[in-house]
């Protein structure tokens, strides 16, 4: 059952996610040659505590961290470390924060200095899969609209999907009901309504969809070590179309 939410519940839940848009910005910033992934989990938990929230991964299924950092061919569930990133890398990162019992969520993958062109392509589809998935939260839509707009231009480009995963409802569970697949055909699924708040994100790779979980448990890889790259926000749908929750107006994904 996907649970509707009024205005008010939507604009608690905006405030996590525009405290997670400062992690990412703040992040986004600190992001160069030399520069660990644990210095970016300890960022993004201060940004979060400053804010007065908590943040929403760390202790979730015990996972240990801040932030899901996942460099290159890691796809999603990276736990940071001190391993410097060096340029050319690329890196997701998706972060929560829990703030007076509502979440939000959001990722974005990024360039370490200067990075290869067809690694750059794979991350500017990513992006647009997203866009293209969230133009089709409107109401009277149905659920598999927002999966088909991702496979449809993933495919277009010759990117694989990462099937595994997929986005989800949220609000006062950083997981609620529906699962999201990033593919499927449209027209499928519940019908869209007003009130509903879900996080979108596309899940895409250069080469095989095939991963390989490590043995932290948590650390996903694709099996031929081509990157990856992963892209989310939190929407709710209301009927004036989509409202991007973890953007202020006029901002965009770092």
């Amino acid at each position: 059952m996907i649970r509707r939410k009024s205005s008010e519940e939507i604009e608690r839940i905006r405030a996590s996610c525009q405290i997670v848009y400062h992690v990412q910005k703040a992040l986004a910033e600190q992001l160069q040659p030399g520069v660990t992934t644990l210095q970016l989990d300890k960022l993004a938990e201060q940004v979060v505590r400053d804010h007065g929230a908590v943040p929403a991964f760390k202790g979730y299924r015990d996972f240990p961290a801040t932030i899901c950092a996942s460099p290159n061919a890691q796809v999603v569930h990276g736990i940071p470390d001190d391993t410097p990133l060096r340029e050319g890398d690329i890196i997701s990162i998706d972060v929560g924060a829990h703030l007076d019992g509502y979440f939000g969520d959001g990722a974005f993958t990024a360039g370490v200095g200067e990075i290869d062109p067809g690694t750059q392509h794979l991350i500017d589809v990513t992006r647009t899969c997203l866009e293209l998935a969230i133009d089709q939260a409107r109401p009277d839509r149905h659920l598999t609209d927002i999966s088909h707009a991702v496979q449809a231009h993933a495919e277009k480009w010759k990117m694989s999907i990462i099937r595994q995963f997929g986005g989800h409802g949220i609000g006062r569970s950083l997981h609620e009901e529906p699962h999201i697949n990033n593919y499927g055909p449209p027209g499928q699924g519940p019908r869209l309504r007003t009130g509903f708040v879900f996080a979108i994100e596309p899940i895409l790779s250069l080469g095989s969809p095939d991963l390989e979980i490590g043995d932290d448990g948590w650390t996903t890889t694709t099996t031929d070590g081509l990157p990856a790259a992963h892209c989310e926000h939190t929407v709710a749908i209301t009927e004036n179309g989509p409202d991007i929750l973890t953007l202020p107006p006029g901002a965009e994904l770092p």
